[in-house]
């Protein structure tokens, strides 16, 4: 007898009346008490249908299922075997060699340099040096000497050092002295300076020195790796590396006080400089100086500035071929244009450039015919708007040299070809 057969035999069809109810109560006054507490019930008849389970469908699931942990299975083993065909490999070419079992464990053994930054760091780090120098500092007490500290790259092996004119106070230092990457400290001279743009010259006697390689600022674009190199705060964190990227181009501060004067063309980065960083060199991945850190702005966070390498090229050059550097001029006596219309209330039809004011006898200026009311806006291709973006555009070019000078007369855009003196 199945499982359906014997519940159609326990279900019963009961029809309660008067009698049937009295014998239903006899059967079971043991546990319901006097008949006057049952109640009348009315009842159904029929049979509950319990559906069968069709016996195929049972195994094709059993079958599904034996299937799927077949392939997790045979996946799981496939895994295995390759990463243990392939994991020395693996780890060899990170630089984890993985020796035998047995408790021998595991030696790591670096096959290339970590970062980009530690790179750098061998490649430039010896050719970076400390600069101090002494100055002279007037107070109610009378004549001080106060100690500065600075940061500044070899060039060429011969002693030449390259850092910020304010380093050196302007040229005006009593002493000056370079800590080199090997501990020795040489008493150093300012062979060159130029306050306008914040760079100098030093020169140590000494040979043989690690040279930094200098790079091309020109090509620059924002979002480049920068890497700083310097003495913040003084010797107690010497040679102290920190990184960021080129946040900015062709930026322009003020290095005055009054703000009337400014340095242009600066390479903005978030890379840390501090007080004692100055003159040090910003550098790309490749190691290369790319630019000479000169200020921060004190007033934000990661707004740091540097010079651009090539601003310092010409000079460097001519100083290593020569020992000396001349400069070239035009001749002239300027103001910028807007200082012109603000101080005057004269709208001029230039919209930039440098107002002549006065051409010197016997320059350049004079002789190639540029006239007092003209306005200066190009050398070659570069745009001139300011005195100090003029100078720094002229440190480019040697006794010799030849350029177009563009400018403005009388509303009409005009060109000279200018040769600079001996």
């Amino acid at each position: 007898m199945d499982f359906k057969d014997n519940m159609d035999e326990k279900i019963e069809a009961v029809d309660l009346n008067e009698e049937g109810k009295n014998e239903a109560v006899e059967e079971g006054d043991a546990c319901l008490g006097s008949t006057e507490d049952v109640p009348e019930l009315k009842t159904f008849t029929g049979t509950v249908n319990i559906p069968e389970v069709d016996d195929r469908k049972k195994r094709r699931g059993k079958g599904v299922i034996a299937i799927a942990l077949i392939g997790a299975i045979i996946g799981s083993l496939l895994s295995m075997a390759v990463m243990v065909t392939f994991l020395p490999e693996i780890m060899a070419f990170r630089g984890v060699n993985l020796s035998g079992g047995n408790g021998d464990g595991i030696t790591i053994e670096s096959t290339t340099d970590l970062t980009v930054y530690s790179a750098v760091a061998k490649k430039a780090m010896s050719s970076v040096v400390g600069i101090t120098t002494i100055t002279l500092q007037r107070t109610l007490f009378g004549t001080t000497r106060a100690p500065v500290v600075g940061t500044g790259v070899i060039v060429d092996s011969r002693g030449y050092i390259l850092t910020n004119s304010h380093v050196v106070a302007d040229g005006e230092a009593e002493e000056v002295k370079v800590v080199l990457y090997d501990g020795r400290e040489l008493p150093a001279e300012v062979v060159w300076q130029e306050k306008s743009l914040d760079l100098a010259i030093v020169k140590v006697d000494a040979a043989d020195l690690p040279v930094a390689e200098l790079g091309d600022s020109d090509g620059l674009e924002v979002g480049e790796i920068a890497i700083a190199i310097g003495n913040p705060l003084g010797f107690n964190f010497e040679r102290t590396l920190t990184q960021g990227v080129i946040s900015g181009l062709n930026r322009t501060i003020p290095i005055s006080s009054t703000g009337t004067e400014t340095i242009e063309n600066l390479i903005q980065t978030d890379a840390s400089i501090n007080p004692g960083n100055s003159g040090g060199p910003l550098l790309n991945s490749k190691g290369q100086v790319i630019g000479i850190n000169t200020a921060k702005i004190s007033s934000g966070e990661g707004l740091g500035f540097a010079i651009p390498i090539n601003t310092a090229k010409p000079i460097v050059d001519q100083i290593i071929e020569k020992g000396e550097f001349t400069r070239v001029y035009l001749g002239i006596r300027g103001v910028e244009v807007e200082v012109i219309e603000s101080s005057t209330g004269t709208k001029l039809q230039a919209d930039h450039g440098i107002y002549i004011v006065e051409i010197v006898a016997d320059t350049p200026a004079e002789e190639y015919g540029l006239r007092a009311g003209d306005v200066i806006q190009k050398v070659n291709d570069a745009e001139i708007k300011s005195m100090g973006g003029l100078q720094k555009e002229l440190y480019k070019y040697r006794p010799g040299d030849k350029v177009t000078v563009t400018y403005m007369r009388n509303g009409q855009q005009e060109t000279v070809e200018i040769t600079f003196r001996e």
